[in-house]
């Protein structure tokens, strides 16, 4: 027999954007050898028959924090499950390509991942304790050796780098000297000659350190002056690799000047840049269509830019543990009562209890909602500068130590039950509603809801706010821009307070509604356009290339309900719990490096106990478990 499996009888995608077409393919070892119809099923030594599916290359997530999950359980199921066999890390300028980098009593794993990705402390440090490495050599040599599912394309995180050249403490007070500056240019163009396939950066506003002293700092990357960034970027473009970016979102001077580093005509040389992330949101209506102006303008002939937003395939629904969730450090009196550890209530209920807290809490929640002011005319136009509306009205429960009849109800419609009960003593639905009810101060108004809400259930209460991508179409525009990179699905990021790990499978259904035309030039966009953006070998259905194929029910795509199936589970391997779309049915079989991972929809045996994901460099290569550096092996 000359081939190990034939998937027979499939609708074909090949990655390369035609027109599907049936066809069998045929693996041998680790790659396709060989395509077509009609191939002898005699010599195959297992045979799948994919009439009436689809068969495709494995799809490709171009923005994860799957950095320290990949350390804890390199199977990275609820990767698999959904059809994704290739995915980046290291982003917004966080990972580990440097080691645990304690030194002087400082823990960046720790300090920097906390509250940027909303994850306990005993999480990260179960994975750091793993961490074993010194350099980014060694950490490409580390992932080499893992059972890993799906293939990790590594990039060098800025923070991280920043951190390691010049202290963590150091990294969040200055700016570099030339020394040191030089010496993060050098870092970083020895990571690039081994292979890495990028560089992160971050400038959110909102992304601070988790750690005393440091906990009102921005972590390091904030930091970087643009002169750094120029020097810093100026490596990667000379390798033609990829810079990763957030956008500094409140200054639009700084976004311009930034993104312009893409610019040939400015800089000599076109720097390939992806952005997180062009979404329509909710509180501001005009930012979708300034990123998308943005990238025109990059794209342009006179400027020469090679410049992609990343576009989400889902309405942006975010869960709310009491006050905690990623938007909230956007707000200075959210920021407060992040500030301590997740499981340090009585540092957030002595804030709560603060009149002083309280008074600066009120004025927040209250700017813009009347009056006539410049606040308030930004919220009716749609303008404002924060994502979350702050509107109780968009705040539903979602679950926690509170009567199983809140679940779906707003806080609007609650707090309307409650005034009603306090004067009327009728309308609670149990007895256990009504001890839950009296618990609330008298006549009581929003605001004080809100604090009454969060001392009483803390973190246990989980709330859910939709922010962003409220309208399909615009959604769908966004998504099938053709100068916007499909991402920022954030898969293995905030634990508990987003899931969108089936963010390609919802923009498959997105296109399927318009035609297997419309399919086939969106599965290029997950797969041959990431891979060639970020110089990986892969993306493609073609001999020879690695056998990472996936099949899928069209009719279960078709029924497929993201937002019915999203739960928050109990994952052993973190010791905790995580939020995961569950999209079982869509995908039939998922095989990566030729090896089934995912079929009859269970995982199979050799998921975890095999090394089947690959290491994939932006030279085109392989990372190897070998001490030989990248650029003397080539």
């Amino acid at each position: 027999m000359q081939w190990d499996v034939l998937i027979r009888n499939g609708m074909l995608f090949d990655g390369d954007g035609a027109a599907p077409r049936l066809a069998d393919v045929a693996i041998r070892g680790r790659e396709f050898a060989a395509i077509g119809p009609n191939l002898d099923a005699a010599q195959a030594a297992e045979v799948i028959d994919a009439e009436g599916q689809w068969v495709m290359p494995g799809l490709f997530d171009a923005h994860t924090h799957l950095d320290l999950e990949v350390e804890l359980d390199p199977r990275l199921p609820e990767v698999v499950r959904h059809g994704t066999t290739t995915v980046v890390v290291s982003n917004c300028s966080l990972g580990l390509a440097f080691g645990r980098q304690n030194r002087n009593g400082e823990e960046p794993i720790v300090d920097c991942f906390a509250r940027v990705e909303n994850m306990p402390k005993h999480v990260l440090e179960k994975a750091a304790s793993k961490v074993d490495w010194q350099d980014p050599k060694g950490y490409l040599d580390h992932l080499a050796t893992l059972p890993l599912g799906p293939n990790i394309v590594p990039m060098i995180p800025h923070s991280m780098l920043r951190a390691e050249v010049m202290g963590l403490k150091a990294s969040v007070s200055r700016f570099p000297t030339g020394e040191e500056l030089a010496k993060m240019e050098s870092i970083l163009d020895t990571a690039m000659q081994d292979g890495y396939a990028g560089f992160s950066t971050d400038a959110l506003p909102f992304h601070y350190l988790a750690n005393d002293p440091h906990r009102r700092s921005k972590i390091p990357s904030q930091w970087g002056s643009f002169a750094e960034l120029r020097r810093l970027t100026n490596v990667v473009r000379a390798h033609g690799r990829v810079w990763q970016a957030t956008p500094p979102k409140d200054n639009p001077l700084q976004v311009l000047r930034n993104f312009s580093l893409t610019c040939s005509r400015l800089w000599g040389r076109t720097l390939k840049v992806t952005a997180v992330a062009a979404m329509d949101i909710a509180t501001n209506a005009s930012l979708a269509k300034l990123a998308m102006f943005l990238t025109r303008v990059l794209n342009s002939k006179f400027m020469g830019g090679h410049f992609r937003f990343q576009a989400l395939a889902a309405p942006f629904r975010v869960w709310w543990d009491g006050p905690i969730n990623p938007l909230s450090e956007e707000i200075a009196e959210l920021r407060e009562l992040n500030e301590p550890d997740l499981e340090d209530r009585a540092a957030r209920q002595k804030l709560l209890n603060d009149p002083a807290f309280q008074a600066r809490f009120r004025k927040m929640w209250l700017t813009g909602r009347s009056g006539f002011n410049l606040a308030n005319l930004l919220r009716l136009l749609k303008r404002e500068q924060y994502a979350f509306s702050r509107r109780i009205d968009e705040i539903s429960v979602d679950g926690g130590p509170v009567p199983p009849m809140w679940k779906g109800e707003t806080l609007a419609a609650l707090h309307a039950r409650i005034l009603n009960w306090q004067t009327s003593n009728q309308g609670a639905r149990s007895t256990e509603e009504a001890d839950h009810f009296a618990r609330v101060p008298k006549a009581v108004d929003e605001v004080d809801f809100m604090l009454h809400l969060y001392r009483e259930y803390d973190t246990a209460l989980r709330t859910v706010t939709l922010t962003a991508n409220r309208d399909p179409a615009l959604t769908e525009k966004l998504l099938f821009d053709p100068q916007v990179l499909p991402g920022f699905n954030d898969s293995g990021a905030h634990l508990t307070n987003m899931a969108f790990y089936d963010g390609n499978l919802r923009g498959l259904q997105m296109a399927q509604r318009h035609g297997v035309e419309k399919v086939a030039w969106h599965v290029r966009r997950l797969t041959r356009d990431p891979a060639e953006f970020f110089g990986v070998h892969g993306g493609r259905i073609a001999v020879g290339m690695p056998a990472d194929v996936i099949v899928i029910d069209p009719e279960a795509l078709r029924r497929h309900d993201s937002e019915a199936n999203t739960h928050l589970v109990w994952r052993e391997q973190l010791a905790h719990q995580q939020m995961v779309n569950r999209s079982d049915g869509v995908v039939s079989a998922s095989f990566i490096a030729g090896r089934a991972v995912w079929r009859d929809q269970q995982y199979t045996p050799r998921l975890g106990r095999e090394k089947l994901g690959r290491v994939l460099l932006g030279n085109g290569r392989e990372a190897t478990a070998s001490a030989l550096p990248m650029a003397q092996a080539a």
